[in-house]
């Protein structure tokens, strides 16, 4: 779903920790797999929205996950990843990922994405 930001602060702030959230995101996807025997595949998709798509293959079994909604989890407060192509979900950053000096704060952000990709593999069917 494409995320609707209430201003344009928001807006920035987003723009600030986007990438980097996508890149930590990748990173820790890296670090699961290297002790599992899921094997992953990316692709670009076009709907709802233009984005990567991850799909894990294991144990006979396939799940897909869109990463911008990934990162979506990482960069805003309490969202829920939903597939209406219609509506858009007004966000919130948490600005935790923003330190005083205005600049990405990388411990916290390492840490949200690496606890996020946890509980996702976490989540993963058994054989």
């Amino acid at each position: 779903m494409k995320p609707k930001f209430k201003n344009m602060v928001a807006w920035h702030q987003a723009e600030l920790v986007m990438q980097p959230a996508l890149i930590r995101i990748i990173d820790q996807i890296r670090k699961q797999l290297e002790s599992t025997t899921w094997k992953a595949t990316y692709r670009d998709v076009q709907a709802p929205i233009p984005g990567y798509e991850m799909c894990l293959e294991g144990n006979g079994k396939e799940v897909c996950v869109n990463i911008w909604e990934l990162c979506y989890q990482v960069c805003f407060l309490d969202y829920t990843a939903t597939h209406t192509e219609l509506e858009s979900q007004e966000v919130e950053i948490d600005t935790n990922l923003i330190d005083e000096a205005g600049e990405v704060d990388w411990q916290y952000l390492d840490t949200k994405a690496q606890r996020l990709v946890a509980q996702l593999f976490a989540s993963l069917p058994l054989a």
